[in-house]
């Protein structure tokens, strides 16, 4: 019986991106019916450090983007991250940049 390799996902955790890649972040499509936004908004919080995340919205609200963009819940991505344990840093960086609080209640 052959022995299967399963690959573990891990996060980096404590990794800089450069400015090139946390650009990428911009470019990232969503699935159909997302709103193109708030996905890379989501994407970005949940792949990177505070740190990294706070020059992501530079270059997004730079890009014209809306940070107060909405999921199909009419949530935003502060309106979500409000309640996490570890948020703070990003919450701050968020509203640094404009971000409104809406939906998610828990």
């Amino acid at each position: 019986m052959a022995a299967t390799i399963r690959k573990e996902r891990r996060k980096v955790l404590g990794e800089n991106f450069s400015d090139e890649r946390i650009r990428g972040f911009l470019s990232i499509r969503p699935p159909a019916g997302v709103d193109a936004d708030f996905f890379v908004l989501e994407k970005a919080y949940r792949g990177m450090k505070a740190d990294n995340f706070a020059t992501f919205l530079q270059m997004f609200i730079a890009d014209g983007r809306n940070i107060n963009a909405v999921n199909n819940h009419s949530d935003t991505l502060l309106g979500i991250i409000q309640d996490h344990k570890q948020a703070e840093e990003y919450i701050q960086a968020l509203q640094a940049h404009g971000a409104r609080c809406q939906g998610h209640s828990s």
